[in-house]
């Protein structure tokens, strides 16, 4: 399968004298098939979690079983981010990513006619598994189109695909339901959600571009020198080499890149603070600070939705008056959320602890956010895939895998203060590991701005 998505050069090089009109045109293309791609992506995942009533009622499964599938979603998925993120190195992003839309989709026709619970184990690690395709390529696509100084509204605008794909979620099973009503509810809750993202998907292979080597263009940097000389990486070149597979571009150029790992496990405590947050808010709020199901709702909605503007603020702070250095203002959001923890926890306010509920909310998406901006910035173009899969891998089943299974342990043992106090080990972490990103991204300008003047002196 994996030859037929092959990342090959278009049939026929733009001219020179249309390059730049071409490049502006097709970027505008690509950003919006991926936009929308990403956005069926979440329609096809966070349907089951609205079906899990009906699916509890139909087949008299008990809450352990829903989370025994929930988990199942949960680590294929991370362990999917990590390996289908590398494959994509190799691949055309977007065939590659339709691709594994589209299986999603045939996953979730026929989660309508299971009836097993091993059925929905099995076709739940399927979905998990498809699932993996849709980031590496999104952010392949971005590093090729966009030089870093334009990559943070870049990636702040895809980022919003994440909030658009998962809040029609709900409106689209209430019109289904509607329209086949709640006896037909597999109809409902996967077999629309499917449709769409199917038509999503033939929107997205209509307009969607892929690199600017399969759109038979020069690579950015030849197209904006002027811009494109602040990028970090001198890379000439969006296509992997020939003599080089997957694994081989993971092994030589990310496995041992430090920069990388320190994205990695910086993104990696942000998924704890996150996931410890927003999985346990429900029950903590409801059982510790007294909330009812509406005020617990409430702070649940405001957590997620204030991620929006202060996701896009951060993109466009960083590239215009930043010069694109992500950590500092990763690094204040990190020290808000460190004194947001601790408001959340204490205080007994309804008001006051809706209100850090939200903070957190709004700037835990944000350190989120840069770091993954900051993946596509410290490897070669050809190898972002794989950096997205590592830290990907670590976000999800070493970050939430803390955050969610861990917490809860230790609740369980020692009460809500051992949870507090892993939470703010969390950011504390996280503040230290991207203050190390932020020193190699001054080290990797320093050698940037060095080698013109050895060049020069060795001539």
């Amino acid at each position: 399968m994996f030859s037929l998505l092959q990342s090959r050069a278009a049939r026929e090089a733009v001219p020179a004298d249309q390059v730049e009109a071409a490049y502006y045109r097709l970027r505008l293309r690509a950003l919006f098939g991926i936009f929308i791609g990403y956005a069926a992506y979440y329609i096809v995942r966070s349907n089951f979690t609205l079906s899990t009533p009906y699916l509890m009622k139909a087949m008299a499964l008990t809450k352990t079983d829903i989370g025994i599938l929930s988990s199942c979603m949960l680590i294929t998925y991370g362990l999917s981010k990590g390996l289908m993120s590398l494959l994509a190195d190799k691949c055309n992003p977007k065939y590659y990513m339709i691709c594994g839309l589209l299986l999603s989709c045939l996953v979730n026709f026929f989660l309508g006619f299971s009836s097993e619970f091993w059925m929905f184990v099995v076709l739940i690690i399927a979905n998990g598994l498809f699932q993996g395709m849709g980031v590496g390529p999104s952010f392949i696509t971005i590093a090729s189109w966009f030089p870093r100084l334009q990559r943070g509204r870049t990636g702040a605008i895809w980022n919003i695909s994440h909030n658009l794909g998962g809040g029609i979620v709900a409106p689209i099973s209430v019109g289904a339901f509607a329209l086949f009503g709640a006896e037909h509810w597999q109809a409902a809750s996967y077999w629309a959600p499917a449709a769409l993202a199917a038509v999503i998907a033939v929107v997205f292979m209509w307009v969607g571009v892929g690199t600017t080597y399969n759109a038979g263009l020069p690579p950015v940097e030849k197209i904006l020198p002027d811009v494109a000389k602040n990028d970090l990486i001198r890379d000439n070149s969006d296509h992997a080499p020939d003599n080089l597979s997957a694994f081989q571009i993971f092994r030589r150029y990310v496995l041992p890149n430090k920069n990388v790992w320190f994205v990695s496990l910086a993104d990696a405590c942000v998924y704890l603070v996150r996931f410890g947050v927003i999985s346990w808010l429900p029950i903590y709020l409801l059982q510790v600070k007294g909330f009812s199901k509406g005020q617990m709702g409430v702070a649940f909605a405001i957590f997620e939705w204030a991620a929006i503007p202060a996701t896009l603020f951060a993109g466009v702070i960083t590239d215009k008056y930043l010069r694109g250095r992500r950590m500092p203002l990763a690094m204040f959001c990190v020290t808000v959320i460190f004194g947001a923890l601790f408001v959340y926890h204490e205080s007994s306010s309804l008001l006051v602890v809706t209100a850090a509920a939200g903070v957190i909310g709004a700037f835990i998406y944000v350190p989120q956010f840069l770091l993954s901006v900051s993946t596509m910035e410290i490897v070669p173009k050809f190898a972002v895939g794989s950096a997205v899969g590592l830290r990907g891998f670590m976000s999800y089943i070493v970050g939430a895998t803390i955050g969610t299974a861990l917490i809860g342990k230790l609740v369980d043992l020692y009460g809500w203060d051992a949870g507090f106090y892993t939470l703010l080990t969390g950011a504390m972490l996280c503040f230290v590991f991207c203050h190390l990103t932020h020193r190699s991204t001054l080290n990797l300008e320093n050698a940037r701005q060095a080698a013109p003047q050895l060049a020069n002196n060795a001539a």
